[in-house]
């Protein structure tokens, strides 16, 4: 393999695109061919994410864990990438280190290895930079009278980088145009939903004027990252919201869910993000008809869960967004025999990614694909094979092969031309 640049952005010159093997999918149904005269390049691009939890107890484990290319859980990751093979890939929950360490290790060790039967997949572009998981706030921000661990971090993490997020394309990063928010403020966010202390009179106290000077938005990053494809250029948004749950009746992480997803739809939404500014100063949102994916485990239902009321909708209800829905029989079935929590569920399960515990929260649409109106979506799937499937090995029951999300993907037409 051609040397990477061991750094934020890593990346070679030379790409060897593979095919995996058959995903067991629901496909969307085709999409209009686009607007006017648009004329659109012949392959499609598959975009996905995967909250694959690469994520370890302990900082460096990782890096020992990716180095012998034996790892099971590793393995079974890399071989579900392969079998999708997607032309750009969020991963969710895949421990940040220095250098890109462990990306490249990834790459090396288990994806550009064939695993059990797939063909191997190469990624010679990757773009990973600092989370805000486990960075020190100074502050007893979950107000239980001790500045101690994870949940007085930025975001919630043992130490630096866990839980972090990686991009990989087989496509070429635009890196100097690359857009970081990962020390945004969420007290500058107009409206922003901030926790109220229910033991006080005053509102959108349980943090204090200190702790909102320095608290920022994102409880691990915001990215926006260019790739290029062909003479277009596609943004990859990616995030991964904090979950909804782990506070009390203030729902301190239930209203920053919310606010992590709205920054998105306000980013994307012309004359609605110029109070944003990235980690370099420069203001505003994307410019308007721009070619962008939001991607990410959004820890967001749209009917079922613990998330805020219509937090998901914010992107979802969104005239600048395509939703292709992805859906997969996997989840319908999965859901049947699990019972429990999913009995309940108003939503339809075959949209399900994530595989939760049977008593609460049950199995949920956590996981999203969400293309532009610039980027008709003609095919969508989530990796969700039937118990009947071989496949279904690389997924599970608890304690999961791999992990309790499932990949999602998309394939999307790009336009020949423009931005």
């Amino acid at each position: 393999m051609s040397p990477r640049l061991r750094g934020v952005i890593a990346a070679v010159t030379a790409a060897g695109v593979v095919c995996a093997g058959a995903l067991a999918a629901v496909p969307a149904s085709a999409a209009p061919a686009g607007r006017g005269d648009v004329l659109f390049q012949k392959e499609p691009l598959r975009v996905a994410t995967f909250n694959l939890s690469l994520n370890r107890s302990a900082a460096g484990q990782l890096v020992t864990d990716l180095s012998t290319g034996t790892n099971a859980q590793a393995r079974t990751v890399a071989e579900i990438i392969q079998r999708a093979d997607p032309d750009v890939v969020l991963l969710n929950e895949f421990d940040y280190v220095e250098l890109g360490a462990a990306v490249d290790l990834f790459r090396d060790n288990y994806l550009e290895v064939g695993q059990n039967g797939a063909a191997a997949v190469e990624y010679p572009y990757a773009f990973v930079a600092p989370s805000n998981t486990g960075v020190p706030s100074g502050f007893d921000l979950n107000n239980n009278g001790v500045i101690a661990g994870g949940d007085d971090a930025f975001g919630f993490g043992a130490y630096e980088g866990q839980y972090g997020m990686v991009v990989l394309s087989k496509h070429p990063i635009v890196s100097d145009e690359v857009r970081t928010f990962q020390h945004f403020l969420w007290k500058d966010m107009p409206g922003a939903l901030l926790p109220d202390d229910p033991a006080t009179a005053a509102p959108a106290d349980w943090y204090s004027a200190a702790e909102l000077e320095v608290f920022r938005l994102s409880s691990k990053s915001h990215w926006d990252v260019p790739v290029r494809v062909g003479r277009h250029t596609v943004h990859i948004l990616a995030s991964h919201p904090t979950p909804p749950t782990f506070d009390g009746v203030e729902d301190r992480n239930g209203r920053r869910n919310h606010d992590e997803i709205r920054f998105w739809a306000d980013y994307v939404t012309p004359g609605k993000g110029r109070y944003i500014y990235d980690d370099e100063g420069e203001r505003g949102g994307l410019r308007p008809l721009s070619s962008f994916v939001i991607v990410g485990d959004q820890n967001a239902d749209p009917l079922d869960g613990d998330s805020v009321d219509a937090a998901i909708q914010q992107l979802l209800g969104s005239r600048w967004i395509r939703d292709p829905k992805p859906a997969s029989a996997g989840a319908v079935e999965a859901a049947a025999l699990q019972g429990g929590a999913n009995a309940t569920h108003r939503g339809d399960p075959k949209y399900d990614t994530a595989d939760f515990a049977d008593t609460a929260p049950g199995n949920l649409r956590a996981d999203y694909v969400l293309p532009s109106l610039t980027l008709p979506p003609v095919a969508s799937g989530v990796f969700w094979p039937m118990q009947a499937d071989p496949l279904s090995s690389l997924t599970g029951v608890y304690p999961f092969p791999s992990s309790d999300h499932r990949l999602v993907w998309v394939d999307v037409k790009v336009p020949r031309i423009g931005r």
